[in-house]
């Protein structure tokens, strides 16, 4: 009988990847990004074919994949290429945290895995569930400045917001979290963040090292409350920028763990 169902896809993102190893499927991947970090042994299993903004066209045809999965519009030149080349491709567009669960279960289904994709789904919205209840204990909401990228300074995407707020944080700049292109999100003029006066910043330079103290450093924001309390923090772009388990899981925690250390500091000085 022929195969009813994908078995040899190509992921142009690491949320795909990471998802189908989680499945325990992860013998379907033909080919992976280049910038896939989770898990780490795929890295040592799979090649390498894709960046973000391009991919290896030659490559991917040889691997003779019967699906190839991306991620958002920024991915439509490359479906399009594979697309005309004769190859199936899906491209999943999920930006909150409700849409990262859809996707998981869509692709579960999509490979005849759907009860592996349920319990998967389970597991991680148990995990939120606890980071929630964690939170409600929290004595307030600190204040959340979380920086995607620094020049032009761009805020945190709509699940990274949804994030913060599960993790007991209150993003400043959630009103344009939902914007469907990073455009929407540039932070036009630094005495915003100013303004808002966050209690916490949150770094994830999107693949590049985030540097706190050229973030303290800039004109004015020795008067922003995480710049003199020192409550600037690293969040790992692989951690919490991949919209996928990494984020619900280990990105949500990273967030929590900051913040309740924060109050406790806040508490303590109180005291």
């Amino acid at each position: 009988m022929p195969a009813r169902h994908p078995e040899r896809i190509v992921c142009l993102t690491e949320e795909s990847t990471e998802t189908l190893y989680l499945l325990g499927e992860e013998r379907r991947i033909v080919g992976i990004s280049g910038y896939t970090v989770r898990p780490a042994r795929a890295r040592r299993e799979k090649p390498r074919v894709s960046a973000f903004l391009s991919a290896k066209t030659d490559k991917i045809l040889a691997l003779k994949p019967d699906l190839v999965i991306g991620f958002s519009d920024l991915q439509a030149d490359i479906a399009r290429e594979l697309t005309k080349a004769g190859l199936n491709v899906l491209i999943f567009n999920q930006r909150s945290v409700q849409e990262i669960l859809d996707m998981i279960l869509a692709l579960s289904s999509l490979i005849g895995a759907a009860d592996k994709g349920v319990r998967l789904i389970g597991e991680l919205e148990a995990g939120l569930a606890e980071i929630r209840r964690g939170s409600s204990r929290f004595s307030r909401k600190p204040k959340v400045y979380f920086e995607e990228w620094d020049e032009p300074m761009i805020s945190g995407i709509r699940w990274v917001s949804e994030l913060i707020e599960i993790a007991g944080g209150e993003d400043v700049f959630s009103g344009q979290s939902h914007s469907q292109g990073a455009t929407g999100r540039i932070v036009s003029d630094a005495n915003l963040v100013i303004q808002k006066n966050p209690d916490v910043i949150l770094g994830s330079w999107c693949g590049k090292k985030f540097r706190p103290e050229r973030v303290a450093a800039r004109p004015g924001w020795q008067a922003i409350a995480a710049v003199k309390e020192n409550q600037l923090f690293e969040v790992k772009s692989a951690d919490i920028l991949q919209p996928g388990p990494a984020a619900l899981t280990d990105g949500v925690r990273r967030i929590h763990a900051i913040l309740a250390d924060y109050l406790k500091r806040s508490s303590d000085r109180a005291s």
